[in-house]
């Protein structure tokens, strides 16, 4: 990532603000330090012949938008996977010093897809928490990261994989917790060891209940009281409806959720993060990964059942928070796919362009603790923007894949776009 102490201008262009204001013609959009500091028209007494302090981006014929915020990845679980023959370390989740480097490997790839800040509701022992030191540091360079530790989970919740007397190792996703004293303790655990909020999780497909709503609503309170978020992996509509009443920040997933739990969701004025990506590209791609047809069934009804919800959300008025689940699974590769929730979003919940760059941006900004700092083109907010050569208002899938970016401006430092091909051909050339 470049470093300059210069005030960096970038004149011309169409602007989209993230606020949902329609889009306009681009004067001057100026950044000081790591925040804009004026939009709209070029500062009097702004030099821009001045070379040494004032840097110009020719933004003419292009458009300037808000960095991505992705609101579910996960950087740590060893998908998609590296070669185990020739790099044993790197199986699955069992090395982790290999799935440190790998997840900081993994956060240049999505930074330079246009993804300026993440969220990530869980990982493998703590690395993201580390990582998310290491890019603020500088150390490494990434999006700004909020970060879960591994989901709290009971007996026959995801991440429950293990026969009962293994229990959960450190290099599975999930910590075992089946009683209201035990959850409370990994909250603590958890917030000790720096995590920004806490996951919980119920089943996988939403086909039975594992968590109670009097053991999340101890959750909840637990970690309230620690200054963290709590988010829930909840398809079933009986764990969508605790989870509500219970107080959790927000809910992943929903997709068998009823209007009436929907009813509820409203209610409680508590966000959902439909996750929609990964069912389609599961059901397009999963039967060559290895998916069963039986699987397949179960992920195509959730499907399905989304696409209604997504539909409910929006007439309900519930705040609807975007993430794709890239990295939690061999069909989610990073740096593809974070930004087809937007398509989504237009095509089968009723969202025009702009409404789904502002879920995608702005509305997003929760998912990394950050709404009102972060999101909106806007002086005095953090300075992460992109440029794109295509208009995401024409066509929504101008954004992903990072295939019609011009410019990554994330903390008002402009990102190499070149950095990760070149270091990939410089390790190459070690071998």
């Amino acid at each position: 990532m470049a470093s300059s102490n210069k005030t960096l201008v970038i004149r011309n262009g169409t602007l989209i603000d993230g606020t949902g204001d329609p889009a306009a013609p681009n004067d001057a959009v100026v950044i000081e330090g790591n925040r804009f500091s004026g939009v709209g028209q070029l500062p009097p007494g702004l030099n821009l012949e001045d070379t040494a302090r004032v840097e110009v981006i020719d933004a003419a014929g292009k458009w300037i938008m808000p960095g991505l915020i992705e609101g579910h990845c996960h950087l740590s679980f060893g998908f998609p996977a590296v070669s185990s023959a020739k790099y044993p370390s790197g199986r699955g989740t069992v090395s982790p010093g290999f799935s440190a480097i790998r997840a900081a490997r993994n956060a240049q790839t999505i930074l330079r897809s246009g993804v300026t800040s993440l969220s990530i509701p869980g990982g493998t022992w703590f690395i993201e928490v580390g990582l998310r030191d290491a890019i603020n540091a500088g150390l490494v360079e990434g999006p700004r990261i909020y970060t879960a530790g591994r989901f709290i989970v009971t007996y026959g919740s995801i991440g429950d994989y293990e026969p009962s007397w293994v229990g959960t190792p450190e290099h599975t996703l999930g910590v075992l917790a089946n009683d209201v004293s035990d959850m409370i303790t990994e909250v603590r655990r958890q917030t000790k060891h720096g995590v920004d909020f806490i996951k919980l999780a119920d089943s996988t497909w939403g086909d039975t209940q594992t968590i109670s709503k009097e053991e999340m609503a101890a959750v909840v309170d637990e970690a309230h009281r620690r200054n963290a978020r709590i988010a829930i992996h909840s398809r079933g509509a009986g764990s969508t409806k605790a989870a509500a009443e219970a107080g959790v920040d927000w809910i992943m997933h929903a997709d068998l959720a009823t209007e009436g739990e929907l009813y509820a969701v409203a209610e409680a004025g508590v966000r959902i993060m439909p996750t929609m990506t990964f069912l389609f590209e599961a059901l397009a791609v999963g039967k060559e990964r290895g998916r069963s047809d039986e699987e397949l069934d179960i992920i195509r009804r959730n499907a399905e059942s989304a696409m209604q919800v997504l539909e409910m959300a929006r007439s309900l008025g519930v705040k609807v928070l975007c993430g794709t689940d890239s990295g939690n699974s061999p069909v989610m590769p990073y740096g593809e796919l974070h930004a087809h929730e937007a398509e989504v979003m237009v095509k089968y919940g009723g969202y025009t362009p702009m409404e789904a760059i502002v879920a995608n941006t702005r509305e997003n900004a929760y998912a990394v603790g950050m709404e009102g700092e972060l999101g909106t083109i806007q002086p005095g907010k953090l300075a992460d923007l992109l440029i794109l050569d295509a208009d995401p208002l024409a066509d929504i899938r101008v954004l992903q894949g990072g295939k019609r970016l011009n410019a990554v401006i994330k903390d008002g430092r402009r990102v190499n776009l070149n950095g990760a091909a070149e270091e990939s051909e410089a390790l190459l050339a070690l071998r």
